[in-house]
């Protein structure tokens, strides 16, 4: 049977941090948390149910999940948000992954909730992520956002049962929030990469998005808040797309 470190990274998370440690106690033989220097309870509440804390200064999500990779134990480890939370048929695949273990990483599939509502369309579900991996093969890779998992050659992949519960957004206002920061990144690293918009990307990419969510992805299924989440997710294609607009004006002046 295998060893699995639990990694999580946070930063002012008390309101989410105890219901994602209470569901991985049966499966983690160890939880490490990687805090940037919180300033509210999540320490607390981490050390009170048993897990190793790490505060290390946040650069970005893949300087600090790498760093979660060194910190851990055990070559195995599961990488988790601290708004995520195992529902119970994962827990069981995990139980069983640790005596049979037959692949290098493990794709699992990510539910969100939004704002009450566990959303099934609308571009957001299904969401496989690999999260389960033998760290000796594999590490996060990316620059500003969107981290991904590279796996070194000839790595194989297997699924499990089971859903990856995310609560991702309270309210229509930290969703917005969330895309205005979310966007700043994005354009940042579109224009290191010297990646091109255009008044034509900034009007047209929009509607796409929005026609590709709402109707070719289902969101009209998901109902009031499929709606919301469609023109949120145009509302960040127009953002990305300005600001980057604006990057390469402010370069020129």
């Amino acid at each position: 049977m295998i060893k699995l470190s639990v990694l999580i990274i946070t930063f002012n998370e008390e309101s989410n941090i105890g219901k994602c440690l209470d569901s991985v106690q049966e499966i983690a033989d160890e939880i490490v948390v990687v805090d940037s220097q919180s300033q509210d309870k999540t320490i607390e509440i981490c050390l009170a149910k048993g897990a190793k804390v790490v505060q290390r200064p946040f650069e970005n999500f893949v300087k600090q999940r790498n760093n979660a990779n060194e910190e851990a134990k055990y070559n195995h480890v599961f990488s988790l948000d601290a708004d995520e939370v195992l529902s119970p048929e994962l827990i069981e695949s995990i139980l069983d992954l640790k005596k049979n273990w037959k692949h290098d990483a493990y794709e699992i599939n990510r539910l969100n909730n939004y704002c009450g509502q566990w959303i099934k369309h609308s571009g957001w579900y299904p969401e496989w992520r690999a999260r389960i991996f033998d760290r000796r093969k594999g590490k996060w890779a990316g620059m500003l956002v969107h981290e991904s998992l590279e796996m070194s050659a000839g790595s194989s992949t297997g699924r499990l049962d089971g859903h990856l519960l995310h609560y991702s957004y309270k309210s229509i206002s930290e969703h917005i929030q969330r895309i205005n920061r979310y966007t700043d990144l994005t354009a940042q690293e579109f224009f290191i990469k010297r990646k091109k918009s255009s008044s034509l990307k900034i009007w047209m990419n929009p509607k796409i998005r929005f026609f590709r969510d709402f109707i070719i992805n289902g969101g009209f299924r998901d109902g009031y808040y499929g709606y919301i989440i469609c023109k949120v997710s145009s509302l960040a294609t127009f953002l990305k797309y300005s600001k980057l607009k604006d990057l390469y004006t402010q370069e020129k002046l």
